[in-house]
């Protein structure tokens, strides 16, 4: 191969990374949040890369978690999926959990947050008060041909990764009030979805996302039950049952996320399966049910109680 061909081969390359890097640019050659995203995110990400991923995720989310739920997630072994885990993980909230993140209004720094999440990214964070939110369509359920509806019901907290969000997806995601991400919560929550903080490393190390998650579509709920990962943790709480209260009507039973609870002459909660969500209490009928803080399960996602 002479000088020649391969100079126009290394042309060929430069100028097809270009038109693909402008084409997820929509058009332009650096959108202001990239430029953003790119300061926060600091040379020690973008060198190792860990800066490129988050633009992937970011800006094709919902592509990202099909390939990665679809096709290289189930081929996991358990040392790879642990490795995964440490990187990009939920915490379970209960509905007031959630409420109290989205009303925020002044920083709050966390530090060595070992017992609330058991993994090693987002140990040290700073959650901002008043927060900017975007609500996204959910990319577990956007994988789904026959996924649950609606599909706008992912809240995204913060800058830049918000701004990120709304230039990168505009027809996927819109900015919202405070307000507006407290109806979504309490819509989510009538319907029987439970409320989780997600973590990823390469989002700046720090929690970045509400999301409301169902049984049916959630990627992590799915790592959990079909391939024992533990990729969510426990809000802190375990349901407790009244067995004098419960008629074993099964709501319980067919509304439990994780089938935690079974049910034979009354309503038998799995201790290890429970993660605190509190989806039975509201849906059971006869109060028979409520959350118990249980020390054994880690601490709870409060604000109050973290600052």
């Amino acid at each position: 191969m002479n000088t020649l061909t391969r100079l126009l081969i290394a042309g060929f390359v430069i100028v097809l990374i270009l038109a693909l890097w402008i084409r997820a640019e929509r058009g332009r050659l650096l959108l202001p949040s990239t430029w953003k995203f790119m300061k926060a995110a600091g040379i020690k990400r973008i060198l190792n890369f860990s800066a490129l991923n988050a633009y992937v995720y970011g800006r094709w989310s919902q592509k990202y978690l099909k390939i990665l739920g679809d096709f290289i997630f189930p081929h996991f072994g358990k040392r790879v999926r642990t490795w995964w885990i440490n990187r990009y993980h939920g915490k379970v909230l209960t509905l007031d959990q959630a409420k109290q993140i989205i009303n925020l209004d002044h920083n709050i720094p966390l530090q060595d947050l070992e017992q609330i999440i058991p993994y090693k990214t987002a140990r040290n964070i700073v959650m901002e008060g008043n927060p900017e939110l975007a609500v996204y369509d959910c990319i577990c359920r956007s994988r789904k041909e026959d996924a649950c509806e609606p599909r706008d019901v992912c809240l995204v907290i913060g800058q830049p990764i918000v701004d990120f969000l709304i230039e990168h997806q505009p027809v996927k995601s819109r900015r919202i009030t405070q307000q507006e991400a407290l109806d979504i919560l309490d819509a989510e929550h009538k319907r029987g979805h439970m409320h989780t903080a997600w973590f990823k490393d390469a989002m700046l190390d720090r929690f970045y996302s509400i999301c409301n998650c169902c049984k049916c579509c959630c990627l992590g709920v799915e790592a959990m039950v079909k391939y024992d990962s533990p990729m969510i943790t426990s809000s802190g709480y375990v349901a407790e049952v009244d067995s004098e209260k419960c008629t074993s009507c099964k709501s319980c039973e067919k509304n439990c996320i994780f089938d935690a609870i079974q049910i034979n002459d009354t309503a038998r909660v799995n201790w290890e399966k429970c993660m605190g969500c509190g989806v039975c209490v509201d849906k059971c009928k006869n109060n028979a049910i409520k959350l118990t803080l249980d020390e054994k399960k880690g601490k709870p996602f409060e604000i109050n109680l973290l600052h």
